[in-house]
């Protein structure tokens, strides 16, 4: 009962309600981390297929289960999850009234269980979703139904529905964090509400007793050397782990931000390779021929162009019979006047023909 009476200790008056940044922030964590680890995988079983690729094919469900444990560990530990604990957060009941249970006392076992499986289970089976609403977009541009199965009328309309309710749970995730930074919700995401849990800042006594908490654990075992190189270990990977992690988030996002699609033409502009220079006239014979102004002209019939074809020499495209005819009798490009045999004609196909 002591121990019982210990964890019920009331922090101060404490648990502050924390920002909308730190909400935010904890939020993007997890969903940074799991892009980083499906890059590391897509790399390995690139490298080694036989070995790795299993690892890539099972991804999801791989990374769902080290999610449950991970987050089981630190529901049970710290009263958060992962992200919420690295942003000095804690969750605790919604009703729970004026006295907060400290962070080791851990969630009633009803609001744990469904904390865990919101944290866990709804980013997996979205996650799944979009990947099935994905492919059915690609199965619906290739696809072999006939035009009036019913199957391709019920994806189709489900491709049809699916943006609307994306919107929709997007939006309600927006409101709800509209509400809580003008102070009419005391939940950022709605997934708290479901789980019937608010998040507050960790006090000094939490602070307090999770270190006494480390400290009993630790002092539990009978090799002190055993214990001492351990804890050094552990507090280096942790250290590493937290630091790493927070430099890898802001590495993601930079990434993120490099290749989202409105910013390709810049990047485009800055690292594409310098246009090459068109080729210079060789010789300057009255019969060279001259560039039309438009484009679609044919410099030596001086006519729209049929059948256009290339010179690999030079690049430039004419009507299959005026190239032909020219090289044939010239052997040399009409307009460069380089060096070019019937072989070089290069015959240009395009998406109309």
């Amino acid at each position: 009962m002591a121990e019982v009476g210990a964890h019920l200790t009331a922090a101060p008056a404490g648990g502050e309600r924390p920002s909308v940044f730190e909400a935010v922030a904890q939020d993007s964590l997890m969903a940074a981390v799991k892009p980083a680890l499906q890059h590391m995988v897509k790399v390995l079983a690139e490298s080694n297929p036989a070995r790795y690729g299993f690892l890539w094919r099972w991804f999801d469900e791989i990374y769902v289960l080290l999610d449950l444990l991970l987050q089981q560990h630190y529901l049970g530990r710290c009263s958060a999850s992962f992200s919420e604990n690295f942003y000095s957060l804690k969750r605790i009941p919604m009703g729970g009234g004026k006295q907060q249970p400290l962070a080791t006392a851990g969630l009633p076992k009803r609001q744990h269980w469904k904390s865990l499986l919101l944290l866990v289970l709804v980013p997996y089976l979205k996650g799944k979703l979009e990947k099935l609403v994905s492919s059915l977009r690609e199965e619906d541009e290739y696809s072999i139904h006939p035009p009036s199965s019913s199957w391709k009328r019920f994806y189709r309309a489900f491709l049809a529905a699916y943006p609307y309710v994306n919107m929709t749970w997007e939006g309600w995730f927006l409101i709800q964090q509209l509400c809580y930074i003008l102070g009419k919700a005391e939940h950022h995401s709605p997934m708290l509400k479901l789980a019937g849990v608010r998040l507050v800042r960790l006090s000094a006594e939490d602070i307090q007793a999770l270190e006494k908490k480390w400290a009993e654990t630790t002092s539990s075992q009978t090799h002190r050397y055993v214990q001492s190189a351990l804890r050094k270990a552990l507090g280096g990977i942790a250290f590493s782990l937290s630091t790493g992690l927070s430099v890898s988030v802001f590495f993601l996002q930079f990434l993120d931000w490099w290749y989202s699609s409105e910013n390709q033409e810049t990047i485009k502009s800055l690292t594409a390779l310098p246009t090459p220079p068109p080729p210079v006239h060789l010789e300057h014979e009255p019969s060279s021929a001259v560039l039309p102004s438009l484009k679609s002209v044919c410099p030596l019939c001086r006519k729209v162009r049929v059948n256009a074809t290339a010179l690999a020499t030079s690049g430039f495209v004419f009507c299959y019979r005026c190239a032909y005819s020219f090289v044939k009798a010239h052997q040399r490009c009409p307009v460069t006047g380089y060096a070019t045999e019937l072989q070089h004609l290069v015959k240009l196909y395009t998406p109309e023909s």
